[in-house]
């Protein structure tokens, strides 16, 4: 949200947390299947489309957090919407609307439309078609509201162009060509207000991984990812980390394992494997601090979801309690309204520089007053780091 932010964060125990680990959810409604879209919207996690063992389908299933259960929702294209059953296609959201766009299916090896569902009346309406070639195998990511797609793999083969499409004008517009090779099976994400993308296939398998930074069109390379080269990953933000999970390499070997890259120190951990069978083209979406993982293909269709938590929760120490940081953008100044015991408050740039100390900071009853001594104007990421648990909230401050 961009002129202000409530978190509502989920607690469930005070200095007994769990760390680094994954738990049973609900398998997904239908048939298990393979390179299915996801975005969360509302939310609720959504699985969309994907082939499964009787071909491309375009059903459609909602999860939500709090019953850990699916229910089935309108089918991709609603009640006119035949022939548009697809697999490895790209998805985002974008201000509670949900989009999927490009894949390929049983006749039609690619895609370029884009199509809208709107939770409130469950309706989806076709948008501008893609502003590059028809094509599948794509990465999309979402920063603010602009939402980015490209490489993936079009009637000439592997691409590398990028577009970035507007919800409030419905229209596509061509940016810099991703920094790396042209590719398909990539993983994007975003993460700390910048764009992620890396792995995939561009004839032989990759390991680099880059950032997008929307502000000046660039892409910077960062560190390798350091897990076998692998196509078909699943990956997710969740500031300030970003994860990649699961793939298949060059041996045809179905990986497991999940890799944690570091925004800050650019630096790279290997965490806890994903307990199920290793995989290819399964879905990833974070709903309340946790992400969901699952689907995919291992020489079988898979319909089995897992969530991931690095740091569980913080007990009745958050229960309840809103976080509320405002006014955003601000002038400057701005307040955190947080139980305040055991934080401390750091200010990053965007670019990872520690600029903490350009700003006064006083702890209230109610949470902290932030006051800019010596900021320029720009983007900036708040991180409330508890002295146990570590980072427990954050968010990108706009100041002018």
């Amino acid at each position: 949200m961009k002129y202000s932010l409530l978190i509502t964060l989920s607690i469930l125990g005070l200095y007994s947390w769990g760390q680094d680990t994954w738990n049973v959810a609900d398998s997904i409604n239908g048939a298990p299947r393979t390179v299915a879209s996801s975005f969360v919207v509302e939310g609720e996690g959504y699985a969309i489309c994907g082939l499964d063992p009787s071909g491309f389908r375009r059903k459609v299933y909602s999860y939500t957090f709090l019953q850990d259960d699916w229910d089935d929702e309108p089918s991709m294209g609603g009640d006119t919407g035949q022939g548009l059953n697809r697999g490895s296609a790209s998805a985002f959201a974008i201000n509670n609307k949900g989009y999927v766009c490009l894949g390929q299916g049983q006749t039609n090896p690619f895609f370029n439309d884009l199509w809208e569902f709107d939770p409130t009346t469950n309706v989806w309406s076709q948008k501008a078609d893609f502003g590059g070639s028809a094509r599948r195998q794509a990465v999309a990511f979402v920063i603010d509201t602009i939402a980015y797609v490209g490489t993936g793999y079009d009637n000439n083969g592997y691409a590398k162009d990028m577009y970035k499409y507007s919800q409030a004008t419905n229209t596509w517009t061509q940016i810099n060509d991703f920094g790396g090779s042209a590719r398909k099976e990539a993983v994007g994400f975003t993460m700390g207000g910048q764009g992620y993308v890396g792995t995939g296939d561009d004839g032989v398998l990759r390991n680099d991984f880059w950032q997008y930074q929307p502000e000046t069109d660039q892409w910077i390379q960062k560190a390798n990812f350091p897990g076998t080269h692998r196509k078909g990953a699943a990956g997710w933000g969740i500031f300030p980390q970003g994860f990649i999970c699961m793939g298949e390499d060059i041996n045809a070997d179905f990986k497991n394992d999940l890799w944690e890259y570091n925004y800050f120190s650019d630096t790279w951990t290997q965490r806890a494997n994903y307990p199920g069978p290793g995989r290819s083209g399964a879905i990833a979406f974070v709903l309340q601090g946790a992400a969901f993982v699952g689907s995919g293909y291992n020489g079988v269709f898979n319909d089995d979801m897992y969530s991931y938590r690095k740091v569980a929760s913080l007990d009745d120490y958050y229960s309840n309690s809103e976080v509320n940081l405002y006014p955003n953008p601000s002038n400057g100044n701005f307040k955190i309204d947080i139980v305040t015991t055991d934080l401390d408050i750091i200010i990053h740039s965007l670019t990872g520089q520690d600029v903490t100390n350009a700003f006064s900071i006083n702890k209230t009853s109610k949470g902290f007053d932030v006051f800019n001594s010596n900021a320029i104007s720009g983007n900036y990421i708040v991180t409330c780091n508890h002295t146990e648990l570590g980072a427990v909230y954050h968010s990108k401050i706009v100041l002018l």
